[in-house]
């Protein structure tokens, strides 16, 4: 069953410092880990209900959770945890997600 690590990050205190760090930097550090089939990276523009508390969604697949355990243990995956929690500990959640049902 694919899997996908979801990582939520709130609003930065600094949105252009955050974005060139995470494009130039993070962004490439995670796309080493052994595994990764796929990234997509959304912008938050709202809620249905107004405004939302997150700035950005990143979303990493994976074949199986096998895969997922394995690339975040790698030394790819550790360097690219060791910079999230860096430039990005206080305002990142990360979540496992299987996926149930893709078009």
């Amino acid at each position: 069953m694919v899997v996908k690590l979801v990582a939520l990050y709130q609003h930065p205190d600094d949105p252009e410092a955050f974005d060139r760090h995470y494009r130039e930097v993070h962004l490439p550090l995670a796309q080493r880990m052994p595994g990764l089939r796929r990234v997509e990276i959304a912008r938050v523009t709202g809620s249905p209900g107004g405004s939302s508390p997150y700035y950005l969604m990143a979303e990493m697949y994976f074949d199986d959770a096998a895969s997922l355990q394995a690339a975040l243990q790698s030394a790819e995956g550790r360097a690219a945890g060791k910079d999230l929690m860096g430039f990005a500990g206080k305002i990142v959640s990360l979540h496992i997600a299987e996926v149930i049902q893709q078009d």
